[in-house]
């Protein structure tokens, strides 16, 4: 495997590939190595470098034109996504997370994956613009293979809660094969198997989707590095894997030949973005937290030697989603810190931020057994703790105590003093082609147009959020469970208060239709009237449902590589 940089290369240079990916994350390097193993000579063209950095990530700027549009939800998101992306802004990303380097998106995940359900990919009544021109059967061995490469147990967890119209749901974590204290990284990953046939491009932006003069084949991409060396690269076939929002951006920015940009024909391209609507709806206070806790937390399942983590969560039936016209959600329950954990107190301290001294010098003198955890999570996670060792401590400890080893993988190895357990709600989003992405009227370093989202949150989400919260309360107290106490536009029900941040799951803006005028892409994600060019991601789905995407996008990568390699055989 070649690794290189644009500026390695010297200007105006032309590099040539049987075929080149757009994108070096979880996407782009998954066809790559499906296609390399096949012995194709492949190049995956990342904007980014190994690592994040400032500069890279300004690159990711959007306009935005619709949701989140309040403060409360400006400072959810900061919340939410802080902590996991460190190059991310919400002044700069005010929707979506992207990170510009090799591995993508997962520097910033937590490694929850999921696969969808059947109702799904059908076609809803009551779900405008709903269904797939594939069905679950069809993509179910591509499931299994996705697994593999996300290092997932194929194995599900028994059900352990059935009733009001909820059931038992389980989310894995990707751990990662090369550091045992983390969830998989797609770039350390992929740098650590040195595939065969691969050649990487990194610091190279692509500027331009060129395509042949009758604008009836991809012809080439025109790319630039941030110290501005330009390169064209000319192949067989590209796959744009970039991401929903870049995706987008670039098929209509490529607008020399179609004016309203490559595949736009029934403008089509940028609309139907949705993500995943995200919302607290109640909590569980301290006292009664444990019993919850223990049946809601992990799980641990051993597959062939290695140990698995799953999360337990509640999913609406699809019964229920039929009767009550909702849409696909489900809830989760996760821990909440305490005011005077020690570890953040020791943070503040160090940091010199800290606006009561005596206080946090309290929580930290009090918390002293978290904190001698803590360095000792922190010594197993070392490059010199021996592997071996690091894989008896971890598999033993997910067998019995799964719940300690997911907050260790959260947490960084910092263990924290809990106050409850908070009640999260993710619901899927009606496809709405009023939701979309277009051009901005600002431009980025090469000249090329940002992104402008217009993310739009519908009256599903938040009557399905609601009733949602609802059916948690009844199905939990029915149970002899604790009784969540829900978030006052629950208990008032008022669902116009819903305070909804995006999960950083763009989707929908490339979506899969077998009819041109209702999509961009074909069933094998090729875009429609393009014999050789695709595209690969989230973007192409035609329905989010409520689970992580990454393992379902991975399932159509796969896909995707077994039709490249069955085209790249022909003459």
């Amino acid at each position: 495997m070649k690794i290189e940089r644009l500026s390695d290369y010297d200007d105006n240079s032309t590099i040539d590939a049987d075929l080149v990916i757009i994108g070096g994350g979880p996407t782009g390097l998954t066809i790559a190595a499906q296609c390399a193993r096949a012995g194709r000579k492949v190049l995956v063209v990342e904007s980014g470098l190994e690592t994040e950095n400032a500069e890279h990530s300004a690159l990711n700027a959007v306009e935005c034109a619709g949701e989140p549009r309040t403060e409360a939800q400006r400072r959810k998101r900061v919340e939410f996504h802080g902590p996991q992306a460190p190059f991310w802004k919400e002044d700069v990303q005010s929707f979506g997370v992207r990170c510009r380097a090799l591995g993508g998106s997962t520097h910033a995940w937590a490694g929850k994956s999921a696969p969808f359900d059947e109702i799904d990919f059908a076609s809803r009544d009551w779900v405008a613009n709903s269904g797939w021109p594939v069905d679950r059967d069809q993509i179910e061995p591509c499931i299994e293979r996705a697994m593999t490469v996300l290092n997932l147990c194929p194995d599900s967890p028994p059900t352990r809660f059935a009733g009001e119209g909820l059931r038992s749901f389980y989310w894995q974590f990707a751990r990662s094969r090369v550091d045992r204290m983390d969830v998989m990284r797609f770039g350390r990953e992929f740098l650590a198997q040195r595939s065969a046939h691969m050649h990487v491009l990194l610091d190279a932006s692509v500027t331009h989707i060129g395509l042949s003069p009758d604008g009836a084949r991809f012809s080439h991409l025109d790319v630039s590095s941030i110290g501005g060396r330009r390169a064209r690269i000319e192949a067989k076939y590209c796959v744009l894997a970039a991401s929903g929002i870049e995706n987008a951006r670039l098929l209509l920015a490529s607008n020399d030949v179609h004016g309203n940009g490559i595949g736009n024909h029934h403008d089509v391209v940028g609309r139907y973005l949705m993500d995943h609507a995200a919302s607290r709806v109640g909590r569980i206070p301290t006292e009664q937290m444990a019993v919850l806790a223990k049946l809601f937390g992990f799980y641990g399942i051993r597959h062939k030697g290695r140990a698995h983590m799953f999360m337990h969560g509640l999913a609406l039936s699809p019964e229920i989603q039929e009767r009550e016209q909702l849409l696909n959600a489900a809830v989760y329950f996760s821990t909440e810190r305490a005011p005077d954990d020690p570890w953040d107190a020791l943070k503040r301290l160090l940091r010199r931020r800290s606006e009561a001294v005596g206080r946090d010098l309290l929580s930290v003198a009090g918390g002293s057994g978290l904190l001698v955890k803590g360095i000792g999570m922190k010594v197993l996670a070392d490059e010199r703790t021996p592997k071996a060792l690091k894989d008896l401590v971890i598999n033993t400890a997910i067998r019995f105590s799964p719940n300690m080893v997911a907050n260790e993988f959260q947490d960084h190895g910092l263990p924290h003093k809990l106050a409850g357990l908070r009640i999260e709600a993710i619901s899927e989003q009606a496809p709405n082609p009023e939701s979309r992405v277009s051009l901005g009227t600002g431009k980025d370093r090469f000249g090329v147009p940002v992104a402008k989202v217009d993310w739009r949150i519908n009256d599903a989400e938040r009557r399905t959020l609601l009733r949602l919260a609802e059916l948690s309360r009844t199905a939990l107290a029915g149970a002899g469970l604790p009784v969540p106490v829900l978030e006052d536009w629950a208990a008032d029900r008022r669902p116009e208060d819903i305070v909804i941040i995006d999960m950083a799951h763009t989707l929908g803006t490339t979506r899969m239709s077998a009819d041109p005028r209702t999509g961009v892409v074909d069933p094998d994600c090729r875009v429609h009237g393009l014999p050789n060019l695709y595209v690969a991601g989230g973007s192409v789905f035609p329905t989010s449902g409520h689970a992580n995407p990454t393992l379902m996008i991975l399932a159509f990568a796969i896909r995707l590589a077994d039709h490249l390699n069955a085209e790249l055989r022909r003459p």
